[in-house]
């Protein structure tokens, strides 16, 4: 929601600046994942089981692009984030389980199985914001942490991001020379990220996801 209004500010049109954008998504899941992972946050056993309804829902997602204005999708994306920071707000528990949780595994929690899924069609069609309903599924439905979280939601970004930059390189909307400046900043951004969430409390990450979601819905609602 930052870096593609700075990429159309360069003169791109929307399409070039969505699948230029896409180079710094990639490297950065991929850098802030291998942070994790680094750091024993990563949960790597659970990477197959998430992706498999993740991807499938992108799948559905970005096919639906190609029939479907993204505009219809856009009040959904409001609503389901809107309904997160109430929900941090007034039961915070539901999204940043306590210390020492055990999570679930996605076999076991069919509904948890669903959210990923539609993040993954949300994913698939828009991709800006899906972070927010990731985060909502890993840690609402699997009772991961928030650092845990956060690591498995870089991995299905790091995938959305693969399939879609595939398509936008063979469709040849990919401008290197700027999608490279920008990953270098994300790159950054990633590795000193990492660092600040895997050494703060659960209580302050928790306020931080809060108010950048509260900041996102507001942009959606005055400038979307």
């Amino acid at each position: 929601m930052l870096t593609l209004p700075a990429l159309m500010m360069l003169g791109m049109p929307a399409d070039v600046a969505n699948a230029t954008n896409r180079i710094g998504v990639l490297l950065q899941s991929l850098t802030g994942a291998k942070g994790f992972r680094d750091n024993d946050r990563l949960d790597s056993s659970a990477i197959l089981p998430i992706l498999v309804p993740t991807l499938g829902g992108a799948l559905v997602g970005s096919l639906a692009a190609s029939y479907l204005p993204v505009w219809l999708l856009k009040p959904t994306l409001l609503v389901a984030m809107v309904s997160m920071a109430l929900v941090m707000l007034l039961r915070p528990e539901v999204v940043a389980p306590p210390d020492g949780t055990v999570p679930f595994r996605v076999k076991d929690k069919p509904l948890a199985a669903l959210g990923l899924f539609f993040a993954g069609v949300y994913g698939g069609f828009v991709q800006a914001g899906v972070g927010f309903i990731l985060i909502a599924a890993l840690a609402g439905g699997l009772r991961y942490d928030l650092v845990r979280s956060n690591a498995l939601k870089l991995v299905c970004t790091a995938a959305f991001s693969v399939v879609a930059l595939a398509v936008f390189i063979l469709r040849d909307q990919v401008l290197w020379l700027p999608g490279l400046m920008l990953a270098a900043g994300t790159v950054v951004g990633a590795m000193l990220s990492v660092r600040f969430a895997i050494h703060v409390p659960q209580t302050t990450l928790k306020w931080i996801l809060f108010v950048m979601v509260s900041m996102t819905c507001a942009a959606a609602y005055f400038f979307g």
